[in-house]
């Protein structure tokens, strides 16, 4: 067990009553693990349904879902500090087009994965939805 116990000493965040939740988004929030299975191909993936950030116009909220699909190579993204990488948002001025890209390049900084998908699904405003999806793939 002392293995394990290893590949998680770097993760802060899964501490039990946690509770310094982030302002602004940063790539200094996200935390990885090494990927206890490299030699497979497999995907992860992480769904946001409640994701929130604000107009960069009008600061008014946009809602929307934010999904990321990866194939780990070396390191995998904890989950915890995903999520609070992903609440930061909620007080961040940017496009839609700005977060979902932005999302995408902390993580592939964070991870380097073999590839990776983020879609931004957000809520309709003055009539219309917007979806983007932004894409990496290793050389």
């Amino acid at each position: 067990m002392a293995e394990n116990k290893n590949y998680l000493d770097d993760l802060t965040l899964l501490q039990a009553n946690y509770k310094d939740y982030p302002t602004e988004p940063s790539k200094d929030i996200l935390e990885a693990f090494n990927n206890q299975h490299p030699n497979n191909d497999y995907w992860i993936t992480f769904n946001c349904p409640e994701f929130t950030s604000l107009c960069p116009v009008t600061s008014q909220p946009d809602f929307g879902n934010i999904t990321v699909k990866y194939r780990p190579d070396e390191k995998c993204v904890e989950s915890k500090s995903l999520k609070l990488y992903l609440f930061a948002y909620r007080n961040h001025n940017a496009f839609h087009e700005a977060v979902t890209n932005m999302i995408l390049d902390d993580l592939v900084e964070l991870l380097n994965p073999k590839e990776m998908i983020v879609i931004g699904e957000f809520r309709p405003r003055g009539g219309i939805s917007l979806d983007i999806e932004a894409r990496y793939q290793q050389n």
